[in-house]
């Protein structure tokens, strides 16, 4: 809540990047507000993905609708999952959720965060501002005994995306080559583990050459699955993102990265900030691209 309060003091943005379940529950009549599930089912043991629609059709926030990230926001000819999708795709699938000009936007996931950055940071790149991530998620909802829906998706008017890419927020294989050679700060979002090659979910050990580690999780409260205070995230990155210096945050494929990327622009004010979209499922199809342990 103190996180929440930091923010609405700043006056950033006309939605503030954070928004708690209480400001949720009382905006939910605004006719210009869309609330969007954005979560994704990864089983364990499993490389792929699933949407959770059936999940969001069981219990939701009222007036909500399910965004499918393993579908409409990927890029179906890529065979990386998770890939950006063009800005025509993109904006299709927004309309359809009835996302554009007049409207604004709360995402939420049930775990973790990650995936509803990810739709955060996706709008951000395509050039829409007014967006912000449901702090805690689901969990929170629930926990403060808001309304549960099971109802279908409310009809939305027309509406007109219009693209405005910002592709910057975005690196692909050249520019994550390029930065680890060119002084970029380059984080890794994925566990202690898979950082220091003690665990390997993604095939061969290790990390990036010269890549610092910011667990992705480590950003949140265990308990409710808020992020930390702002002084709490401060720390975690205090002696690895410089002002003076472009940041690369990556995962495995660009999910978790985007929580990094999210809390380092949006909470904390780093201006230069990009997610390598292919992440390790991309650096990895070649063996020649060097990992560190």
């Amino acid at each position: 809540m103190d996180l929440i309060r930091n923010l609405r003091t700043a006056g950033r943005h006309a939605l503030d990047p954070l928004v708690d379940a209480e400001w949720v529950s009382e905006n939910l009549s605004d006719p210009s507000l869309r609330v969007l599930e954005c979560s994704v089912a990864l089983t364990p043991g499993s490389t792929t993905p699933s949407s959770m629609r059936e999940q969001w059709a069981d219990g939701h926030i009222p007036n909500s609708d399910y965004v499918d990230l393993t579908h409409d926001l990927s890029d179906p000819q890529s065979d990386l999952r998770f890939t950006m999708p063009t800005a025509s795709r993109f904006a299709k699938a927004m309309e359809s959720l009835g996302v554009g000009e007049g409207t604004r936007v709360v995402l939420y996931d049930r775990r973790f965060t990650m995936w509803a950055t990810r739709v955060w940071w996706m709008l951000k790149a395509f050039g829409f501002d007014d967006c912000a991530v449901l702090d805690g998620g689901w969990k929170s909802w629930k926990s403060a005994g808001f309304p549960i829906d099971t109802g279908p998706a409310p009809s939305r008017p027309k509406t007109k995306f219009v693209s405005a890419p910002r592709m910057g927020l975005f690196a692909d294989l050249n520019r994550m080559q390029e930065a680890l050679g060119d002084g970029t700060c380059v984080i890794n979002a994925l566990s202690p583990g898979n950082h220091d090659g003690s665990e390997a979910d993604y095939g061969r050990p290790g990390h990036l050459p010269g890549a610092s580690n910011v667990y992705a999780l480590h950003l949140l409260d265990r308990d409710t699955q808020c992020y930390l205070p702002l002084d709490k995230l401060k720390a975690l990155f205090a002696d690895i993102a410089s002002e003076d210096k472009p940041i690369v945050t990556y995962c495995g494929g660009g999910i978790a990265a985007t929580s990094d990327a999210f809390v380092l622009k949006a909470l904390l004010g780093y201006d230069d900030v990009a997610v390598y979209d292919g992440s390790l499922s991309e650096w990895l199809l070649d063996p020649d691209r060097p990992l560190e342990i």
